[in-house]
């Protein structure tokens, strides 16, 4: 891991986001999915993995982490996740949130497998940054 016990801790925060693809029978299965609500347990798998980020990528710091929101939205072709995560920390959380994101669409796919194995994950990215030497980071909208 990288040194970072010189940095200063300041307040941190990483926005990133995912889309699972679904068609449109998959959608209005949702309410009906014998596992349970798929957008609630895949939010709930968001904010625990984004917790447990440390023990997933070796490399990363374990955090303190201040705050974790994980949001689904359906759209009419699939689910959107966001989340974002806040820390007071000597370095940042983006791998935190991409974890969220990437977990919760894992999430997803879980529940949903069983009516359709061609779901898609896709445009896991994220979509900003701020606090920390380098600065704030926002995704150019393409």
């Amino acid at each position: 891991m990288v040194d970072v016990s010189a940095k200063v801790p300041s307040k941190r925060q990483a926005e990133a986001s995912a889309f699972v693809l679904l068609k449109p029978a998959i959608l209005e299965a949702l309410p009906r999915n014998p596992k349970g609500d798929p957008l609630e347990v895949a939010r709930l798998a968001g904010i625990m993995a984004a917790k447990k980020t440390a023990d997933l990528i070796p490399m990363c710091h374990p955090l303190s982490l201040s705050h974790i929101d994980v949001a689904m939205r359906l759209c009419e072709n699939g689910v959107s996740i966001t989340s974002i995560v806040t820390t007071t920390a000597p370095t940042g959380v983006e791998m935190e949130a991409l974890v969220a994101v990437s977990v919760a669409a894992l999430t997803v796919y879980d529940m949903c497998k069983a009516l359709d194995k061609g779901i898609e994950i896709r445009e896991v990215v994220l979509q900003s940054k701020s606090g920390g030497k380098s600065g704030d980071y926002r995704r150019k909208k393409t």
